[in-house]
């Protein structure tokens, strides 16, 4: 069950390996692979965090704001980029057995797609983030970004 406090795990310091797909609509395009960090903080006493990530290689920052909806034990992820400078439409979904999934509709390239965020193996230390698109409504799926967070040397959850 989904709780304001599932992402509690996520406060603080992170380093961050991420790892793009050069084109997020085709599965034979190639991995990139690079560093950046994370801060999260919490707000509504948990029930809100907001992270900013930054990512040197792409010269680009990332926002995401999320959000607790006790009536429907459901969150909202809602994405911001320095580079387009607007807010993507959001994701909604849960956590359930230590595994959040969460689902939006948007577009890429002119194309309609469906998101996916997955969150797994989430501890104290470590957590792990992962994209992925459909074009056919969900039948199928493309992961295209995966993030894999570590707590700085010497750092515990802030």
């Amino acid at each position: 069950m989904s709780s304001p406090h599932d992402f509690d795990f996520f406060h603080g310091d992170w380093e961050v390996r991420h790892r793009r797909r050069t084109g997020f609509l085709d599965p034979d395009s190639a991995w990139t692979e690079f560093p950046g960090t994370s801060h999260c903080r919490p707000l509504f006493d948990g029930a809100a965090n907001i992270d900013e990530v930054d990512m040197p290689r792409l010269s680009a920052k990332g926002v995401t704001l999320r959000l607790f909806d006790p009536a429907t034990e459901r969150w909202s992820l809602n994405w911001a980029s320095s580079l387009s400078g607007t807010l993507f439409p959001p994701v909604f979904g849960r956590f359930e057995d230590g595994r959040g999934e969460f689902y939006g509709d948007d577009t890429y390239d002119g194309a309609e797609v469906r998101v996916r965020f997955v969150w797994s193996g989430v501890c104290a230390e470590s957590a792990r983030w992962e994209q992925a698109f459909s074009v056919d409504g969900g039948d199928t799926w493309l992961t295209n970004w995966v993030m894999e967070f570590t707590r700085p040397s010497g750092t515990t959850a802030g």
